[in-house]
């Protein structure tokens, strides 16, 4: 799809040259200002106050050296980022991503994303995102404590509950958030809720472990919804098995789909009989094993080398929950033909341009990663809420709550998709709701010289 508008063609043209060999980063920007030329027609008043030119540049980008020591005593040697993108709505908030994938393009991507993700959410939280090349996997426990605290040793000198809220990502779970919270208050002198996905005995949230799989489900069910559908009686293929696929799993059954399908990085399972879920919870959650071991104690399931094949799988509910672009224009004319009536992004972006388009033309239900995962960070901000009361919900009130945001999520994006003539073109409602609220809060705000 082009741009229509020499100004969104002349503003892509500058991102591009401003921010060059970043191509996930581009390929965020690009999505979103393709929904904004109706926005910039309607509102010229944003042009006129540079919101479009300031919305696509970061605040502030950090990046940092982080030394630690193996178990060997030799000194390895990672680099830190920290992308604080948006603070118009509230502080920055985003996961931080461990990964040997982690660059600069990739963070700002993230961060981008998040801006209009939480605003969806209707929580007062700004967009960030962090991470690091480093790799957990194949560390000791002593080593990831080591490097943890080598690199809060330098955020901590950038955020704060008030400022920047970190959460967790991929690799980074409870191990880590602990690891890093306990840097973070021997340095400060101060127990706050400065992360979120902490640990419930110290601080953290119920459901936020569930929260993206179970936020992406709910979304799903919305949408179903609008057409007279629902899970029940859904074959349902699910990419990843980390907590978002595995939650999502654990919601579209208790919704009343059959769950066909799982994957890793390596290759992936199909059980027609439909997935095991506890038996993936212990391979993945308890023994760390790869998603193959699954077949071993499972007669009716095979399994298949490459990850990318697991989208020729039938299904009419598609849940992409891996990585970004795992989901290609092939993959999704597959889908299509096979019969697939809904896809929804678990993940961040894993379908590529291509393949959105591909759902669209053919009037698949599709809901973007910015919607459909903002269940995450939506609890995440739930946890911020009951750090600063000094209190805690129960498990079944945060899920309501999460529900409730989700459906709000989905009503708005809804309503701005219609109000701008596509009701179902959730790309552009998720965009439009998200940018508009940013937007209004950065124009009342003035320009910082």
């Amino acid at each position: 799809m082009n741009f229509r508008t020499e100004y969104m063609q002349d503003l892509m043209s500058r991102v591009e040259k401003n921010h060059p060999a970043q191509p996930e980063f581009h390929q965020a920007v690009r999505e979103v200002l393709l929904c904004m030329e109706p926005v910039a027609q309607n509102h010229p008043e944003y042009i006129k106050a540079g919101i479009f030119e300031r919305i696509v540049e970061p605040e502030r980008v950090i990046i940092f050296r982080v030394s630690w020591v193996d178990d060997q005593g030799k000194v390895q040697v990672n680099r830190g980022y920290r992308v604080q993108f948006n603070s118009a709505i509230g502080p920055y908030k985003g996961g931080l991503r461990f990964h040997p994938s982690v660059n600069l393009g990739v963070i700002k991507f993230l961060g981008f994303e998040q801006i209009f993700k939480n605003s969806l959410t209707s929580l007062p939280m700004g967009g960030g995102k962090g991470g690091s090349d480093f790799d957990p996997k194949g560390k000791s426990d002593n080593e990831i404590m080591r490097f943890c605290q080598s690199f809060m040793t330098e955020l901590a000198k950038h955020i704060g509950a008030d400022t920047d809220v970190p959460a967790g990502d991929i690799g980074v779970g409870a191990r880590e958030i602990g690891f890093m919270f306990g840097q973070y208050k021997r340095l400060k002198n101060e127990f706050t809720g400065v992360l979120t996905g902490k640990g419930l005995n110290y601080g953290g949230s119920l459901v936020r472990t569930q929260a993206t799989g179970y936020g992406c489900c709910y979304f799903t069910d919305e949408m179903l919804a609008t057409r007279g559908e629902s899970f029940v009686g859904k074959d349902v293929v699910i990419s990843g098995s980390g907590n978002v696929a595995i939650y999502a799993a654990e919601k579209a059954m208790q919704l009343g789909g059959k769950v066909v399908a799982l994957s890793d990085s390596n290759g992936y399972i199909h059980d027609p009989e439909g997935i095991d879920l506890n038996a993936v919870k212990q391979l993945k959650e308890v023994e760390r094993k790869r998603i193959k071991e699954y077949v071993t104690t499972h007669p009716t399931a095979t399994y298949h080398e490459g990850c990318n094949g697991i989208w020729t799988i039938p299904c009419q509910i598609a849940l992409p929950c891996a990585t970004q672009n795992e989901l290609d224009k092939e993959a999704a004319l597959t889908l299509v033909k096979n019969g697939v009536i809904a896809v929804a992004e678990g993940a961040n972006m894993p379908s590529t341009p291509e393949a959105v388009d591909v759902f669209l033309d053919n009037k698949v239900l599709f809901a973007p990663g910015k919607a459909a995962n903002a269940g995450g960070v939506a609890t995440s901000g739930l946890e911020m809420s009951q750090n600063s009361m000094r209190y805690s919900w129960s498990f079944e009130e945060v899920d309501e709550k999460l529900k409730g945001i989700m459906k709000h999520i989905h009503n708005n994006a809804r309503a701005a998709a219609e109000k701008y003539g596509d009701a179902e073109n959730y790309v552009l409602g998720a965009n439009i709701a998200g940018f508009l609220k940013v937007a209004d809060a950065m124009y009342m705000q003035g320009v910082a010289y």
